[in-house]
């Protein structure tokens, strides 16, 4: 079973990327099929050239097999409580308390009568407490009073449950650490910077104004948003969007460093150290950021990345360090009240408050490193596990290849993984159980996996329940994924929990009893540019009470104007009714008027006519591909699925000329960046998403011309466009231009 586990679900060695034998689903890619250069799989193990099929082909669709707990360094540690065999899927709710409660009532009693005696393990919490009376845990539970009166207790323990890979103990030590006595006194954790009178934190998660609150849903639920254009010093393009219809709301104060953010005493240090005085891009998401609103930031950069991560680790940070004092001083109230109706409303229904999404491993390995250096803990706990399993730094390019292609898949690029991670006082916990977790850290395909599972009565996704804050770096190469992990994820945010977990309702928040959840949490999006999908995305998700922002850089120019190569360039627009029929349109467009200047191209003495057609969609590519069969023209063929050796061959006999057309995908050329030679002519089939791309597949005619092998008025470079590609063609020809080539009745632009 072991070997049929590891060639079946994850293809062999390398998880989601391995080769030997992986699955082939048929949900797009989980890697997206960067074929020849994979087999480094999820310990870097394998051949270099045989994960393609496993990281393209995506085998959620067909999780018959799990992974063994010896294969996975970072499986979902949380528990799967027994349910009824016709367990619904969780869905948000408005009149909570009452309802929530009647429905785990009677669950539970149903499940009694139906699921075998479990077994039970007895703990000694007066032990456990004498171990470490100094490190509590930040998140009560209504066991956790229980110990309070028992020495000795009885923890039933489930036979079905999912500890994931940490050992038993560790488990034990997760349920048994609970809060003793009053927090430690520490004096400058009081200490809040010059940030204002109000605290951001206290108006958004503690005490928002109930009156507002429900105006804004109502007004959210209505789509009616006062939108507010913001001027920013370094020339981009940032709009603010309140819910409501009042003009005075859609105001922000100003944050120009460090100091002007109200953050926990024990930060201040190392943020100053870390990010001091703040940009101009920086002042423009800084005061959405740190009074929690949404944020869609379309002008991540390589340069520009490391601060910006800084920042969201600060914030999120900030957060869990003000959430889980604010617990602890009510845990000392509570302790120190006569009055027995005493209530504190300050937890969610689950631990876990802050949510990664990121693109690889190595990328969870510098948000981590963010952390730390922005937070000094005294102990770590699992970390040399967590280096040995996620950092990869010996794999590395060569300089020749793009700087943002480096900085995505230098390391370990694995994008199968999902880590808790637990924060005391004085230790950060690795492989932590989600349940005890404080940040998850996954990708939109690990997190899939961990929720989903064959058997959909043991599908778990409570752990999302209390997240109220969600970073997803690097949206721009999830695009290049199956966008609909992303989606599922969302769509599992934030749902009223189907278990109670432990949960002291009389500590729950009220707004999440009433299923204000996903109007109150913050969600960050940080992305190279902005397209359909994540737009969508903005609009669909990112629904905050508080407020979104949506930024993005200048294009005035567009890239096509830093062009050095003085090729002619021609833009030509077909008409497309609706989005839905645009490939239709497109296709049709290009069958009768595109592909028959193609084949009248005269074949020169010596070599092919050079005609490299990138096509951005797959889809698109299998279509065309299917067309050509009837056709009389020699060509071949790269995509995200072609096997290294194809590729070699395609590639050279391209370049000698035996092959006069080449079908060329984008995602092929995220995954690789190949160098292509013997390009003399490209046709666009459409207008690539992120305009690097174009800057790059144009290179090659260029470095053609530089070599002499054709004249600049010999090269050529054809770009197929509709209305619906306003923002694609915005990157390319700037937006002074892009108005004009979508609206007006010619249907030809030339560019040199």
């Amino acid at each position: 079973m072991r070997g049929q586990s590891r060639g079946g679900f994850r293809g062999g060695r390398g998880g989601s990327r391995g080769g030997r034998g992986g699955s082939r689903g048929d949900r797009g890619g989980s890697r997206g099929g960067r074929g020849g250069r994979g087999g480094r799989g999820g310990a870097r193990g394998g051949k270099r050239n045989d994960f393609v099929a496993a990281r393209v082909h995506d085998p959620v669709a067909d999780g018959n097999e799990q992974v063994p707990s010896s294969e996975s360094e970072s499986e979902p540690e949380y528990s799967e409580a027994s349910s009824s065999e016709e367990e619904e899927e969780a869905q948000p709710v408005s009149n909570a308390y009452h309802s929530l409660m009647a429905s785990f009532v009677a669950k539970n009693v149903k499940t009694r009568q139906e699921e075998p005696q479990r077994k039970r393990r007895k703990l000694d919490h007066s032990i456990s407490l004498a171990k470490d009376p100094a490190e509590p845990n930040a998140f009560v539970t209504k066991e956790d009073k229980e110990t309070k009166h028992h020495q000795e207790s009885e923890v039933p323990i489930d036979a079905g449950s999912v500890v994931g890979f940490d050992k038993l103990e560790e488990a034990e030590s997760d349920e048994s650490d609970v809060e003793s006595g009053p927090p430690e006194e520490d004096s400058d954790d009081e200490q809040d910077t010059e940030g204002g009178e109000v605290d951001s934190f206290d108006v958004h998660f503690d005490r928002p104004d109930n009156a507002e609150l429900a105006m804004r849903t109502k007004a959210i639920s209505a789509n009616q948003w006062t939108t507010k254009k913001l001027d920013t010093k370094d020339g981009g393009k940032g709009s603010l969007q309140i819910p409501g219809a009042t003009e005075e709301t859609a105001t922000r104060r100003k944050v120009k460093s460090v100091r002007d953010l109200r953050l926990k005493g024990r930060l201040v240090a190392n943020a100053e150290s870390a990010l001091g005085n703040f940009n101009a891009v920086e002042q423009a998401i800084a005061p959405s950021l740190f009074d929690y609103q949404d944020v869609l930031f379309g002008a991540r950069t390589v340069q520009n990345a490391g601060r910006i991560r800084d920042m969201c680790c600060l914030h999120a940070l900030n957060h869990i360090l003000k959430t889980r004092d604010r617990i602890l001083k009510n845990n000392s109230k509570l302790a120190a009240s006569d009055n027995d109706d005493a209530e504190y409303r300050d937890q969610g229904f689950t631990r876990p408050k802050v949510l990664f999404l990121l693109e690889t491993k190595e990328a969870c390995v510098r948000v981590l490193d963010s952390l730390t250096k922005l937070h000094q803990f005294e102990q770590q706990e699992n970390k040399k596990r967590f280096i040995e399993n996620f950092s990869a730094s010996d794999h590395i390019f060569s300089d020749d290849k793009p700087e943002d292609f480096r900085e995505l898949f230098e390391g370990n690029d694995e994008n199968e993984f999902r880590i808790g991670v637990k924060l005391t006082r004085k230790t950060m916990k690795y492989f932590s159980k989600f349940y005890a977790s404080d940040i998850i850290f996954a990708s939109t395909l690990g997190l899939r996996r961990a929720i989903e599972s064959n058997e959909k009565k043991k599908k778990d996704y409570d752990f999302l329940s209390s997240i109220e804050m969600v970073i997803m770096e690097q949206a721009d190469a999830t695009l290049m994924q199956n966008w609909e992990h992303a989606e599922f994820v969302f769509q599992h945010l934030n749902l009223q929990p189907k278990e109670t977990h432990g949960c002291d309702f009389s500590r729950v928040r009220s707004w999440y009893l009433d299923g204000h959840a996903p109007h109150i949490r913050q969600t960050v999006v940080l992305s190279a540019y902005l397209a359909p999908k994540i737009n969508t995305l903005y609009n669909k998700h990112m629904r905050n009470f508080a407020g979104r922002l949506k930024y993005t850089p200048s294009y005035d120019a567009g890239i096509i104007e830093t062009l050095p190569y003085g090729i002619k360039q021609t833009f030509s627009r077909f008409d497309s009714p609706s989005y839905i029929t645009d490939p239709d349109a497109r296709f049709k467009y290009f069958t009768s008027s595109v592909l028959p200047k193609v084949l009248k191209t005269p074949k020169p003495p010596e070599g092919g006519i050079g005609v490299l057609l990138f096509i951005p969609s797959y889809l698109d590519f299998v279509r065309v591909r299917n067309a050509l069969v009837d056709i009389d023209i020699s060509y071949a063929s790269i995509s995200e699925y072609t096997d290294t050796t194809d590729v070699r061959r395609a590639r050279s006999h391209f370049m000698s000329g035996r092959h006069s057309l080449l079908l060329y995908t984008g995602r092929a050329h995220h995954f690789h960046r190949y160098t292509i030679r013997g390009v003399k002519r490209v046709v666009f089939y459409g207008v690539p998403e992120n305009p690097k791309f174009y800057e790059e597949i144009v290179g090659f005619v260029g470095k053609t011309v530089e070599r002499g092998e054709i004249s600049k008025s010999e090269a050529n470079v054809r770009v197929v466009f509709s209305k619906w590609e306003r923002l694609e063609l915005e990157r390319v020809v700037g937006a002074k231009r892009v108005g004009k080539m979508v609206m007006d009745k010619g249907d030809v632009f030339d560019f040199v």
